[in-house]
């Protein structure tokens, strides 16, 4: 579901799987709230062009999971990235996501070295996952 909505890129309906005050650090930007992480992807996805994200579940117990993705996008210049990443995750009582931890690193790619090709939008069912891409 997480992956669904950020391949919506829909800034409000993202938040929403937030608690209200949740944490995130971002690389190196810290965000708090609902406000500031529906502004921050904003941001993301206004620079972020075409973006296309697959998530893999890599452990989880309690309320805690860690999850590597990685997703392709091109900038305002044409140029096309990879961008490869680990997040943890943490959870309150009613399921929303109170911390998000995530590091991430930017590798440029060719476009002919793409490997997400689907329409803008949620991934299809019969796309292959990271594991199944090598990735």
């Amino acid at each position: 579901m997480a992956e669904d909505a950020w391949n919506s890129r829909d800034p409000e309906r993202v938040a929403l799987a937030y608690t209200p005050d949740s944490v995130w650090r971002n690389r190196a930007e810290f965000v708090k709230g609902r406000e500031e992480i529906a502004a921050f992807l904003r941001r993301k996805w206004a620079r972020e062009l075409e973006y296309r994200l697959i998530k893999e579940v890599w452990a989880h117990q309690g309320n805690r999971i860690a999850v590597r993705f990685a997703y392709e996008w091109r900038d305002d210049s044409g140029q096309w990235f990879r961008s490869y990443g680990n997040e943890n995750w943490e959870f309150d009582e009613a399921g929303l996501m109170r911390r998000r931890i995530a590091s991430i690193n930017d590798l440029p790619i060719a476009e002919s070295e793409r490997k997400y090709h689907w329409p803008l939008g949620r991934r299809p069912d019969d796309h292959p996952s990271l594991s199944d891409l090598g990735l």
